[in-house]
């Protein structure tokens, strides 16, 4: 291929790259399992920068999936539950994934029923905000159980950057002389 991209057709090596060095640019393999194998006329130098551009681009619209985790008792009082209760909600309004571990002590271990049903009410209490990726398993001591978001974070950033928009445009209309 040409440095436009055009078909230049197959061509024996030596005639590429005296092609390449006439043109000044580099012969570069780009399909190397392909019959004939695909070689390309262009600036090495300027594709990897290119290369190197889109790759931190991509990087930079990731988003960073943050596991919040929040621990809880079986036998936990219902002010300590509704507390516990408003900071999953929190964490899951921020789009961050939360992992609930229920610590069984003591005799409480044979009773793992009562950490399901603890689970249970708390994935149903947060229904509207997330759902249970991953559903209770008992592990030793501790039951898990991972929540996640319905929005995703970057949405939530979204969401977030449009209404401080919308307040800064009503406290600049709503100003006083």
């Amino acid at each position: 291929m040409g440095p436009n991209g055009e078909q230049v057709g197959i061509v024996r090596i030596e005639d590429a790259l005296r092609l390449a060095v006439e043109a000044d640019l580099d012969l570069v393999e780009v399909a190397p399992m392909a019959k004939p194998p695909v070689c390309k006329l262009m600036d090495f130098g300027k594709y990897k920068y290119e290369a190197a551009l889109k790759e931190r681009e991509s990087r930079r619209n990731q988003t960073h999936t943050i596991i919040k985790e929040m621990k809880l008792r079986p036998k936990i009082d219902p002010h300590d539950y509704e507390t516990k209760k408003g900071h999953v909600e929190r964490f899951l309004k921020a789009g961050d994934k939360v992992k609930i571990t229920i610590m069984f002590r003591g005799r409480e271990q044979s009773r793992p029923e009562l950490g399901l049903r603890l689970l249970a009410r708390l994935a149903e209490d947060v229904d509207d905000l997330g759902f249970v990726e991953a559903a209770p398993k008992q592990d030793g001591r501790n039951m898990l159980m991972v929540l996640a978001p319905h929005k995703r974070k970057s949405e939530v950033a979204k969401q977030a950057k449009a209404g401080s928009r919308e307040q800064a445009s009503e406290d600049d209309s709503s100003g006083v002389e």
